[in-house]
């Protein structure tokens, strides 16, 4: 194929026109996915998805030239793609967004002769666009959600590791029950107030660096050339040369009775950031004990001895993995590699107690 055409030197085969319309099908999904999302936000965001799609509409366009207009019949998108459209149109995107960020790393338009170097180039731009977009995301969720996967991860696994090891002393059904309820609790109750500490230390000191308007009474007072006002506004982070010209309005305003000029620093959102010391207590409290519940489940339904201790292991299982699997997507890494080291952890941890109670028992006996 000639680098400045979109023809074939040569009639396409068969498999070369299913592929294309493969192609077609896929950036008309992708375009609307990123029209979806686009639904759902505003402003810029919501502009530079638009843009995405209407650079899907151009490679679009590339191959229905190939294919020689619209083929009369189609192939379904992917299932990938399927996928992004009816999350697109249902959840966050930020979800939307780290899974499409995958599927623009992994474009087949690098290896294929018909994909112009301008669409492959393309390709790679579309990953860092959607990269950016979903980084704004995870920093917006970044706070709550590691509350959320570490709070419940730890109630998991520890929880886990202490029935198993209290259960393989061979003790009472009941007695395992209640350690693994008091091991809810107290934990639930320890990271409760951990979490509570952590966020009003964190506010207090925060408080004690916000700028403070002590001095702002007495500024008609001051000599409005030998003053050290300035020297106020460069420990606030201003340059040396601004905070000279914003002393002196300062002075100037005060002394003719005007208006004193605002703040020189930008408004601070780290209060949004931190959030309530409360809030943050209360939902770590609940974080873990919806991961330490699941350990126990099996002798609040009555079950005891192996298999107890096989569904126990069955549904932290599937829970480790989950959470895994979540911040695997969020984070842009493989979601089964990041299941499978959740539950690599959590089993291995398990695993040693099992064997510490296993012993202990024995010593007992």
């Amino acid at each position: 194929m000639n680098s400045s055409s979109t023809v074939p030197d040569a009639p396409p085969t068969a498999a070369e026109r299913r592929r294309w319309a493969r192609y077609l099908v896929d950036e008309r999904a992708e375009a609307d996915v990123y029209r979806r999302l686009a639904g759902r936000r505003a402003g810029e965001e919501r502009a530079i998805l638009l843009a995405l799609a209407d650079a899907e509409g151009r490679h679009e366009a590339h191959w229905l030239d190939l294919l020689g207009g619209e083929p009369s019949r189609l192939p379904r998108p992917g299932i990938r793609t399927q996928t992004l459209g009816w999350m697109a149109s249902r959840f966050g995107s930020i979800f939307v967004l780290a899974l499409a960020q995958s599927a623009e790393e992994r474009s087949p338009y690098d290896d294929d002769p018909h994909a112009s170097a301008a669409m492959a180039a393309d390709e790679k731009v579309h990953y860092e666009v959607v990269r950016g977009l979903a980084a704004r995301g995870r920093r917006r969720l970044s706070g709550s959600f590691r509350a959320a996967v570490f709070g419940a991860n730890d109630g998991l696994v520890s929880n886990l590791a202490l029935v198993m090891g209290i259960g393989a002393t061979g003790v009472a059904p009941q007695l395992v029950l209640f350690s693994g309820v008091a091991g809810l609790l107290a934990g639930a109750l320890s990271m409760g107030a951990g979490e509570y500490v952590s966020v009003r230390s964190q506010r207090e000191l925060l408080e004690a660096t916000e700028p403070s308007d002590y001095a702002n009474a007495t500024l008609n007072d001051l000599d409005l050339d030998a003053n050290e006002l300035a020297l106020v506004y460069r420990t606030r982070g201003m340059p040396e040369d601004q905070a000279l010209v914003r002393a002196r309005e300062a002075v100037a305003s005060a002394q003719q009775g005007t208006a004193h000029p605002g703040e020189p620093l930008a408004a601070r959102d780290d209060d949004d950031v931190v959030g309530s010391a409360w809030r943050a207590a209360i939902s770590s409290f609940l974080f873990f004990a919806s991961g330490a519940i699941i350990p126990v489940l099996p002798w609040i339904l009555g079950l005891s001895g192996l298999a107890a201790v096989v569904l126990a292991l069955v549904l932290v299982g599937i829970a480790l993995m989950a959470t895994g699997a979540a911040v695997g997507v969020l984070s842009g890494a493989p979601p089964l590699r990041r299941a499978l080291r959740q539950l690599a952890i959590g089993y291995g941890a398990a695993a040693v107690t099992y064997a510490l109670g296993l012993a202990f028992g024995v010593t007992l006996g």
